[in-house]
C-alpha cells in the first residue's frame, strides 16, 4: 500500500521523492520539477497574456534582478492574463506576475520591486520549506492510514503538498523576501524608491476595495511595518534629494538649489509616489558618474511624456501636468529645462566633493 501512495505522489507531481526517516527533504532538481508543473497549473487556468511587448518587459526586468540572485537556477518571468492585481513565485524559479498588477505599477522600477520580492521568496525556498513542514507534520497520519489499509491516505499526501504551495507566507517569511528584494533592486541598479511606492499602492488598493485581504496582499501581510521598513532603506542611502508632501496634497523634490512640485494624480500615481520615484531616479543619476544636462531626452505618447536621463527614467508628465494653455510636449520641454538645470548644479556637486577626496581638508596640529 505504501508503494501505491509514493507512487501515487509521484505521478501527480512528477517527483522522484522518497521520503526517509529522518526528514521530507526535496532537492533542486524536484523543486524546479514541482514549480514547472505549477506553472503549467496556472497556465492552463488563466491563459498567458498575449503582447509580446509586455513580455519581453517583465522578462527583462526580472533577468536584470535574477543576475544577481544567490542561487543559480533558471528564473523564468511570465504575465497571466487576469486584471487581478497579483504575483506569485512557483518553486524552482517560475514567477508570475498578473496583467492587473503590470497595469497599477506603471514604472519598470515598481514592477522590479515586486519581482524582486517573489525571487526572495524563491531564493528562501520558502513554499519548499512548507511543503516540507507539512508533510513531516502529517507522514504520521499518512503513514497510519497507509497501515491500516486505507485508499484516502495517497490523497492526503498529494494534498498536504498541495495546500504547501497555495498557503500564505509567513509575516517572517515575507520580511526576509523584502529584505532580499531591496539588495537584489539596489544591486541591480533599480530606483530605491520602487518597493515603497509599490507597497503604498497596493495598500491603497485594498482600501479601495475595502478588503485588506485583496490581490497581494491575500498572502503579504503587515503593510505598515513593510512600508516603514522599505522607506528606512531609503534613507540609509541619504539621498541628496529630499521628498516633502505638503498639506494640499501635493509633493516636491528639492536638493537646495533645484525643486519640483508634484500635484496632480494620475490613477494610483499620487503626487508623492511621483515624487519619491523622481528622487530616486535623480539619485541613480548622480551615482552613475559625471551628470550632463545634455543627455535628457523625452518620448511622447498620446497623453504622457516620459522624460529620461540615458536609460533611467526620471518621470512621466501626464496631461494632466500641463499649464494652462500649454502642449504635451511644450510642458515636456518645460520640465527637462529644469532637469539641466539641476544637472548642473548636480555636476557642480560633484566636483566638488571630488576635489575634497583627493585633497582632503588638513586636520589641525594637536
Amino acid at each position: 500500500m505504501m508503494k501505491k501512495i509514493l507512487l501515487l505522489f509521484c505521478l501527480v507531481f512528477g517527483l522522484s521523492f522518497v521520503p526517509t526517516a529522518q526528514a521530507a527533504m526535496i532537492s533542486e532538481k524536484q523543486e524546479i520539477e514541482m514549480g514547472e508543473r505549477t506553472g503549467k497549473a496556472l497556465e492552463a487556468q488563466y491563459g498567458l497574456y498575449q503582447d509580446d511587448e509586455v513580455a519581453s518587459r517583465i522578462d527583462r526586468i526580472g533577468k536584470a534582478l535574477a543576475a544577481h540572485s544567490t542561487r543559480q537556477i533558471p528564473y523564468t518571468f511570465k504575465v497571466l492574463n487576469t486584471q487581478d492585481v497579483n504575483a506569485l513565485a512557483c518553486p524552482g524559479g517560475f514567477i508570475y506576475v498578473y496583467k492587473g498588477l503590470v497595469d497599477t505599477m506603471t514604472s519598470d522600477d515598481e514592477l522590479a520591486a515586486v519581482l524582486g520580492h517573489e525571487i526572495g521568496h524563491i531564493e528562501k525556498r520558502h513554499t519548499v520549506h512548507q511543503i516540507e513542514k507539512q508533510m513531516a507534520l502529517s507522514l504520521l497520519t499518512i503513514l497510519a492510514g497507509a497501515a491500516s489499509g486505507d485508499p484516502g491516505a495517497g490523497l492526503a499526501l498529494a494534498s498536504t503538498v498541495s495546500s504547501a504551495l497555495m498557503a500564505s507566507y509567513s509575516r517572517g517569511d515575507e520580511r526576509e523576501a523584502d529584505q532580499e528584494g531591496f539588495r537584489l533592486v539596489k544591486e541591480a541598479g533599480f530606483n530605491p524608491y520602487g518597493a515603497a511606492v509599490t507597497m503604498a499602492k497596493l495598500e491603497d488598493l485594498a482600501k479601495d476595495y475595502g478588503n485588506p485581504e485583496y490581490g497581494l496582499y491575500s498572502s503579504h501581510p503587515e503593510p505598515e511595518a513593510r512600508l516603514k521598513a522599505a522607506l528606512k532603506e531609503v534613507d540609509a542611502l541619504h539621498l541628496p534629494e529630499k521628498v516633502t508632501e505638503n498639506a494640499d496634497g501635493s509633493a516636491t523634490v528639492s536638493d537646495g538649489a533645484f525643486s519640483y512640485t508634484f500635484s496632480k494624480a494620475n490613477g494610483y500615481d499620487k503626487p508623492l509616489y511621483r515624487a519619491r520615484l523622481m528622487a530616486g531616479a535623480l539619485y541613480l543619476v548622480e551615482k552613475r558618474g559625471p551628470v550632463d544636462g545634455t543627455h535628457f531626452i523625452s518620448i511622447d505618447s498620446d497623453r504622457s511624456s516620459d522624460i529620461y536621463y540615458e536609460d533611467i527614467r526620471i518621470l512621466r508628465f501626464y496631461d494632466s501636468d500641463r499649464a494652462l494653455g500649454e502642449s504635451l510636449s511644450d510642458g515636456a520641454m518645460r520640465i527637462t529645462e529644469q532637469l539641466q538645470k539641476w544637472a548642473a548644479a548636480a555636476a557642480d556637486r560633484q566636483k566638488a566633493q571630488k576635489a575634497v577626496s583627493i585633497h582632503p581638508p588638513l586636520k589641525k596640529a594637536a
